[in-house]
């Protein structure tokens, strides 16, 4: 497995693996009307480049897929990590997030887990904060609210 950094012309690509893997690893803790309105394979590609490049995005590669991904930014906001439905349980995301958490030098790490990465991160040594919902198109969506202190 190769990690590198994210390149614009991955872009497509991560949108892709992300509505694949809402739809496919988080529909066992959320109902079709929730994961619809979370990924709605319709994501603005101009916004997600720029999010993208204004943080630290690190993709994996394996053979020649794009196995996963993830980013954070100069706050210590780990914003989004998401595994290929096909890769899960490999080790990617632990890799992912043990090289995201050391960019910075941040004292803590902050992150929004959906109930399905809650027990990754609390394996983790993340503490939860906060349990939200989130609203999008009227529609609630549990998730967490977890820091890490380094």
């Amino acid at each position: 497995m190769i990690i590198r950094e994210y390149r614009p012309s991955d872009c497509k690509y991560l949108a892709e693996l992300f509505y694949q893997t809402v739809h496919s690893i988080n529909a066992k803790d959320y109902i079709d009307e929730q994961l619809n309105v979370w990924a709605t394979g319709n994501v603005n590609i101009n916004e997600w480049n720029q999010s993208l490049s204004e943080h630290f995005t690190l993709v994996a590669i394996k053979g020649d897929i794009i196995a996963g991904f993830g980013d954070i930014d100069r706050t210590g906001y780990l914003d989004r990590l998401y595994i290929h439905k096909d890769y899960q349980r490999q080790g990617i995301a632990t890799t992912i997030c043990n090289k995201l958490e050391r960019t910075f030098g941040t004292s803590k790490i902050t992150t929004y887990a959906s109930i399905t990465a809650k027990p990754f991160f609390l394996h983790r040594g993340y503490n939860i904060i906060k349990e939200q919902q989130v609203i999008r198109s009227n529609i609630p969506l549990t998730n967490y609210i977890m820091e890490k202190l380094l």
